[in-house]
């Protein structure tokens, strides 16, 4: 299993040179667990590329895509209504999220309703299933489970596990006033890779960002710390973050938690 981030960005795209070697699109990644079968998770604007590699990659052949929703934010699915397979006959496109199918459907159709998207989400050509997330064996036999996370109007973590690979995606989450989240470490525990919000810097986040629901670095490290995983990623940055930002955050990371990434658009955990 590897997963390859397309994009790490949170709130908002972050274009110029200034964020090019980390990456400027909002927050997606996946899996290609076979020809033709691919797992997402999020819908930001990296799905844009993402989407055109797959049509380039498949030819004519069948697509089957499991698209994995951590919420419904706009930085979470403002990649959707540019996503190619969607609008491709060829395309089967099941989207799971913490919600009901009717609800997951709504946001979605509305992101591309009047005024805002030329085309509706009924004209699309894509088959398309709305379900609201069910643990449990994806294609390829990657066992997906979520939990619920520490964020304004709701959001989830989704952990992948195939064989002895594990990660964990926890991005959009605020760590406790002390401590850290013993439900997400229990969640996480032992995985490889555990991808985590780094949204604030811990100065940021006290001046006036308690409340947001996004995290820092320093808590990233600890929450690894408690929960043992192999490698801490860090993820879903600030657009105002350069890359040079970027760079100094990961340095102090570091200094924490050695075993420490930044994630960055082109980067595949578990790549051999």
């Amino acid at each position: 299993m590897e997963l390859e981030f397309w994009g790490v960005r949170g709130t908002a795209p972050a274009p110029g040179a200034a964020w090019a070697r980390y990456g400027g699109h909002t927050t997606c990644s996946s899996v290609r667990v076979g020809p033709g079968q691919y797992i997402v998770i999020d819908a930001g604007t990296g799905l844009r590329e993402l989407g055109d590699r797959i049509m380039a990659e498949e030819g004519d052949g069948d697509i089957r895509i499991d698209l994995l929703l951590t919420h419904f934010h706009l930085d979470h699915i403002m990649g959707f209504p540019v996503f190619a397979p969607l609008f491709s006959p060829r395309t089967m496109l099941v989207v799971h999220a913490p919600a009901g199918a009717r609800e997951t459907e709504s946001a979605l159709a509305g992101l591309m309703a009047y005024p805002y998207f030329p085309l509706g989400l009924g004209r699309t050509a894509a088959r398309k299933e709305f379900r609201e997330f069910a643990p449990g064996p994806l294609a390829g036999g990657i066992g997906v489970s979520a939990c619920r996370l520490r964020h304004p109007q709701g959001s989830v973590a989704y952990r992948l596990d195939a064989g002895a690979r594990s990660v964990v995606l926890a991005t959009d989450t605020e760590h406790p006033e002390t401590g850290i989240d013993e439900r997400l470490a229990a969640f996480a525990r032992g995985a490889e890779y555990l991808v985590s919000d780094a949204m604030f810097t811990p100065a940021e986040y006290e001046a006036g960002r308690k409340g947001w629901g996004h995290s820092t670095w320093l808590a990233g490290t600890s929450l690894a710390a408690g929960s043992g995983v192999g490698h801490l990623v860090l993820a879903h940055f600030n657009p105002a973050h350069t890359d040079d930002a970027v760079d100094i955050i990961l340095g102090e990371a570091r200094g924490r938690f050695p075993a420490t990434l930044a994630a960055a658009q082109g980067l595949k955990l578990g790549k051999e």
